[in-house]
C-alpha cells in the first residue's frame, strides 16, 4: 500500500507529459479549396477588381413620395432611353389638370367680356368726343367716359394675364404628371427591380434603390491600385483578370480610363498586413462579356505587368 500514492503519481504524470507533447504537434493546414490566382508576369502589380456596367450602375429613385401604380420592366430587360420603368399614383394630378382646364376656359370667357366692354367704353366715349357743340355735353361726363374706358382697357389686360397663368398652370400639372412616370435615363438592362406595384416609393436617394440600370454592352472592372504601388503603374502595360473562384476563366483587359484622384480603400481583404488606411487609385478597364461569362459585382483577382522602365532598372 505504500507505493500506490507514488505509482499514481507517476502515471499521472506520464499522462500529463504526454498530453503536452501530444497537443504541440502542429495542425495539419487544409487544402485550399480552390487554387488562387497566380500572375503571369515576372513584376507586377496585383489588386483586386469589381465587375460593372460601362456607364456605373445607375441607381433611379422617385421625384415624388407616391404610391406606385405600375412597374412596366423586369429584371434582364434591354430598355432604351425615355422608355417608361415605372407609374406613380397620379389620381390627384389628373383631378387637379381637369380644374386647371376649366379655370383657363373661365379665364377666355372673362377676356370677351372684357372686350365686349372695352368696345362698349370706347363707343360712348366716341360718341361723347364727336360732340362739336361743348355746351351739349359738361367736360365732366367726357372725362367720365374716357376714364370708363381706361378702366374696362385695363380690366381686359387683366384678363388676358389671367388666360395666361391659367395656361401656365395647365402647363405646371402636365409637367408633374410627365414626371410622375419614371424613365430610362440611358439605354441600358435591368440590373435589379426592389419595388412593386402598389408600394409606396420615398422620394430622394434611397440606401436600397427603387431600381438599377447599366449597360452590359461593355463591362468595367475597377480595380483597386494600392497607394504605396501607384508610382509602379503605367497606363499602357498589359493587364489580365481572373475570375475570383475559378482561375481557369481570364480575359486579357484593356485601360478604359483612370481616376486620377486617390481615395480610401473601401473594400478590405482581411490580410493581417493590411492598413486600414490604405488609400487607392482606382484604374478601370473593359472587356467583352463575350470574351468571358461574369456578372455585375463580381470580384476578379487583376495583375497588371511592369516594366523595367517603372521600376527604375
Amino acid at each position: 500500500m505504500k507505493y500506490t500514492l507514488p505509482l499514481f503519481a507517476a502515471a499521472g504524470f506520464l499522462f500529463a507529459s504526454y498530453s503536452v507533447i501530444s497537443s504541440n504537434k502542429p495542425v495539419p493546414i487544409a487544402p485550399a479549396l480552390v487554387e488562387p490566382s497566380s500572375a503571369p508576369y515576372l513584376n507586377f502589380i496585383a489588386g483586386a477588381g469589381i465587375i460593372e456596367p460601362k456607364n456605373e450602375s445607375i441607381a433611379i429613385g422617385s421625384p415624388f413620395a407616391r404610391l406606385v401604380s405600375k412597374v412596366t420592366v423586369k429584371v434582364g430587360d434591354e430598355v432604351s432611353a425615355g422608355k417608361p420603368l415605372f407609374y406613380l399614383d397620379d389620381r390627384e394630378n389628373q383631378a387637379e389638370l381637369v380644374i386647371r382646364k376649366a379655370d383657363l376656359a373661365k379665364a377666355k370667357a372673362d377676356v370677351l367680356v372684357a372686350k365686349a366692354n372695352v368696345a362698349d367704353s370706347q363707343s360712348l366715349f366716341d360718341l361723347v368726343n364727336s360732340v362739336s357743340d361743348s355746351r351739349a355735353i359738361s367736360g365732366e361726363e367726357v372725362l367720365k367716359r374716357l376714364n370708363a374706358l381706361v378702366i374696362a382697357k385695363a380690366k381686359l389686360e387683366s384678363a388676358s394675364a389671367f388666360v395666361e397663368q391659367a395656361k401656365s398652370a395647365i402647363l405646371q400639372t402636365e409637367i408633374t404628371l410627365d414626371r410622375l412616370i419614371v424613365r430610362a435615363p440611358i439605354d441600358a438592362d435591368v440590373l435589379q427591380i426592389n419595388v412593386r406595384a402598389g408600394e409606396f416609393a420615398s422620394a430622394g436617394a434611397l440606401s436600397t434603390p427603387l431600381l438599377i440600370l447599366g449597360d452590359l454592352k461593355t463591362l468595367h472592372v475597377r480595380v483597386d491600385i494600392d497607394e504605396n504601388d501607384a508610382w509602379r503603374f503605367n497606363k499602357n502595360s498589359k493587364a489580365v483578370a481572373y475570375l475570383r473562384g475559378n482561375r481557369q476563366f481570364k480575359v486579357n483587359l484593356q485601360l478604359a480610363y483612370v481616376e486620377p484622384f486617390v481615395v480610401p480603400k473601401k473594400s478590405l481583404t482581411g490580410d493581417s498586413t493590411e492598413r486600414v488606411d490604405t488609400r487607392v487609385l482606382q484604374a478601370l478597364y473593359q472587356f467583352n462579356p463575350k470574351d468571358l461569362s461574369a456578372y455585375v459585382g463580381q470580384q476578379m483577382d487583376i495583375f497588371i505587368e511592369v516594366n523595367d522602365a517603372s521600376l527604375g532598372l
